[in-house]
This record gives structure tokens, sequence and C-alpha cells, in this order.
């Protein structure tokens, strides 16, 4: 079984910053691409950044330049830097993996974490 915890969500104003964090444990060979996406009240959940294994990333274009993925492969987690925020990025942040177990890849997600950007 695997799991992954997120962290870091919070209230914050605008033009603040927060840092999310995921962490994956369990019966983990490999992960490949990570990813985060959120989900505002009333709309479809949206990726809103990703990365590699070899530390390959795309962004949504309403994020670009705000934004940074990372992640650290020892660790099996992946962050995500959220600069200069905006009332328009609250939402339920989750984090996915696409972990390998037992020599298939499996998708997995976060519980989620709120991120709410007062103006």
């Amino acid at each position: 079984q695997v799991q992954l915890v997120e962290s870091g969500g919070g209230l914050v104003q605008a033009g603040g910053s927060l840092r999310l964090s995921c962490a994956a444990s369990g019966s983990i060979f490999s992960i490949n691409g990570m990813g985060w996406y959120r989900q505002a009240p009333g709309k479809q959940r949206e990726l809103v950044a990703a990365v590699t294994s070899g530390g390959r990333t795309n962004y949504a274009d309403s994020v670009k330049g705000r934004f940074t993925i990372s992640r650290d492969n020892a660790k099996n987690t992946v962050y995500l830097q959220m600069n200069s925020l905006k009332p328009d990025d609250t939402a339920v942040y989750y984090c996915q993996a696409f972990v390998v177990v037992v020599g298939n890849e499996y998708s997995y997600w976060g519980q989620g974490t709120q991120v709410t950007v007062s103006s």
C-alpha cells in the first residue's frame, strides 16, 4: 500500500507565499511523474504543475512565473512553492504520483490540503 501525505496549506493574504509538500510512503519501488492539482468550489480539478522523474516540469499558464514544482527523489517527496498568491488560487490542492509497485505503475492521490488566499 502507498500513501501520499500533503502538508503546508493554510490562509495567506494576496501577494504572500506558501510551500506545499507531499511525501509518499509504503511499498514503493520507484516513482515516475508527480504533480499538483487543485479544485476550487464549483470547478473541475485542474493540473497546476507536474515534474517527471528526470526533473522536467510543466505548469498551467495561470501559475507560470509564480509557482515552482520540485522533487526530492531520495525522500519520495514533491514540493510546490507558491509565490505572489492571488485570491483565484484559493482551492483544495491535491498531489498525485505515479508509483511503480512490484513491476506495475499505479496512480495515487493525496487527501488534499486547503489553500485560501484573502484579498
